[in-house]
């Protein structure tokens, strides 16, 4: 049964103002936050991706909803390679693209989607940036009690990030209800609100219970009350997930990682456990991926691994 057409929500438009695909992106954005259980930080990024295509629909191609062509994706597309976009950037477009108007046609705005005609564009094969083991010894005892006023926090937070291959959005999350010391494990929330239960190893352990005995007290005192968050900044409050990629870049810095992100400590968990000969799909569930697509990147990671050891050490290399 074809749903009836109607505005977004919140807001009456007269008929000729719904053509314009843009108008319909706040019932979209509630779409997938309702109804599909997308995180936070994955609407805002539909949100960025489209407003950007509404923009340029608006001063060049000008098409209403209903005329959305190939040939009007493919310029935007072109739009987007003349800004420099990498590949995969303008192919994460596309994808917010062609959900919006899938999104369209369940509404019954429109009967087809021209979009999905639309194939990505060529994605070069980006494997993700992996520190050695010795180089992830080095940054997790960077943090120094002499030189950074959190240098207990710091540690923490990079301890636990590399034990349990976490993302910095589930980290800032955390809360001590979250850390089950006895039984070594953490409880995090990851994308779509999904829980999962993931290992903590004795560094980890020793690293956040240092932590808690000794600067998050003087933390709660700032903030005048204690909302149970696990890191919190130093006004008290619940970290942000900003500030821990500053402080993962200072950190890197300092011992001479070169471009360090939160994420490449869950790139180096990840390989470094299909190296030691972890499981593809236990790692999978560690991971919180929902497609084992999506974590075979790392078998690819250490095969190139493997390969530049042979070619360095090998004398027919």
């Amino acid at each position: 049964m074809t749903r009836r057409k109607r505005p977004p929500e919140g807001r009456t438009f007269a008929a000729a103002s719904f053509r314009d695909p843009g108008s319909w992106l706040n019932a979209f954005l509630n779409y997938l936050d309702a109804e599909c259980g997308m995180a936070k930080n994955t609407v805002d990024a539909y949100r960025r991706d489209l407003e950007r295509f509404f923009t340029w629909n608006r001063n060049h191609a000008k098409a209403g909803v209903h005329d959305v062509t190939v040939p009007v994706i493919t310029s935007f597309l072109e739009y987007l390679q003349s800004l420099e976009l990498a590949a995969s950037s303008i192919g994460r477009n596309l994808v917010a693209i062609r959900m919006f108007f899938r999104f369209l046609m369940l509404e019954g705005v429109v009967a087809e989607s021209t979009v999905d005609l639309v194939s990505s564009p060529k994605l070069w094969e980006r494997l993700p940036k992996v520190l050695s083991p010795e180089m992830v010894d080095s940054l997790l005892v960077s943090p120094l009690t002499a030189v950074d006023r959190y240098a207990l926090r710091d540690r923490a937070m990079l301890a636990l990030m590399y034990a349990t291959g976490c993302r910095v959005s589930e980290v800032a999350d955390l809360k001590l209800s979250d850390v089950a010391f006895e039984d070594r494990y953490c409880r995090c929330t990851g994308k779509g609100n999904k829980q999962r239960m993931v290992s903590l190893n004795p560094v980890a352990i020793d690293a956040i219970r240092r932590y808690l005995e000794t600067e998050r007290p003087a933390l709660v005192t700032v903030a005048g009350q204690d909302h149970g968050w696990l890191f919190l900044s130093r006004s008290g409050r619940r970290i942000n997930r900003e500030s821990v990629w500053a402080l993962i870049q200072r950190y890197a810095r300092r011992v001479g990682c070169g471009d360090v992100s939160p994420h490449t400590l869950r790139h180096s968990f990840a390989t470094h456990l299909l190296a030691g000969g972890a499981d593809i799909r236990a790692l999978q569930e560690m991971l919180g991926h929902s497609s084992i697509r999506t974590t075979q990147v790392y078998t690819h990671v250490e095969h190139s691994r493997l390969k530049a050891v042979h070619r360095q050490c090998h004398p027919r290399g």
